[in-house]
């Protein structure tokens, strides 16, 4: 497959702080590919330079074939970004929300069309503010969606979730991938990797330390020696949980 994203000796640095130390990755066109790392890693820093939303300090990224820092106009158009609820603008709701977003890129949007595709057209005349945190994060993928973008990038998507909602999302990502979208997130889940990334970047004090699929690092560290009582499941609490209550969203 074609590469959409490289990354190549990527710099961040904050004073004498080196947020991001010469990262090296490639994307490949259509797959989901997941940074991981604990907090203060450089994930979300990295995020947003390949988002054109800060200025590395050395490095280049081109994603499309456009370099992110020469032209991030030309790359912002081939993009969407997942925002925070206190991005949208008070006092209009989800529908008029989607037509001012495709507005700014000049775009006619069928904004229920979008609404339908993360299941929130019942909520289409609500304020963002009326929403569950679910609904908040399946409508911020939907702005991300409005100028039809070639690669999505979602930061920590499910955080603060309930399982439905989890899987839920997760189902949406896939969907929109199946529609040959590129996705890139972040998560702190690791089975939220596992159920949605070809392959994963892991990141620690600024530097990736390993970078497969989440098979094979796993078939890495086994072949280490690497091992711990393990009681085989063919199910965990949360599958029970879901099966209890039931797939249906509670919001």
């Amino acid at each position: 497959m074609s590469k959409i994203i490289e990354v190549k000796n990527l710099v961040k640095k904050y004073g004498d702080f080196t947020a991001v130390n010469s990262i090296s990755f490639s994307v490949e066109e259509g797959e989901i590919f997941g940074i991981l790392g604990p907090n203060g890693a450089g994930k979300t820093t990295t995020l947003e330079m390949m988002e054109g939303i800060k200025v590395p300090t050395d490095g280049m990224i081109i994603l499309d074939n456009k370099h992110v820092e020469k032209e991030t106009m030309a790359v912002k158009s081939v993009i969407g970004v997942q925002l925070q609820a206190s991005s949208f603008f008070e006092g209009l709701n989800l529908v008029e929300l989607i037509n001012t977003f495709a507005a700014m890129y000049d775009r006619e949007v069928d904004a229920m069309e979008l609404l339908r595709e993360v299941q929130l057209t019942d909520k289409a005349k609500s304020q963002v503010k009326e929403l569950s945190g679910g609904q908040k994060q399946r409508f911020s993928i939907a702005i991300g969606l409005v100028n039809d973008p070639k690669v999505l990038f979602l930061d920590e998507p499910t955080t603060g979730l309930d399982p439905q909602a989890r899987r839920n999302l997760w189902e949406l990502v896939k969907l929109i991938q199946g529609k040959g979208k590129t996705v890139v997130l972040t998560t702190h889940y690791m089975d939220e990797a596992e159920a949605l990334c070809k392959r994963v970047a892991i990141m620690d004090a600024g530097k990736i330390i390993a970078l497969d699929t989440p098979k094979n690092l796993v078939h890495t560290l086994l072949a280490k020696g690497f091992s711990k009582p393990v009681l085989h499941q063919e199910a965990n609490l949360e599958d029970v949980f879901i099966d209890l209550t039931g797939h249906v969203l509670r919001e």
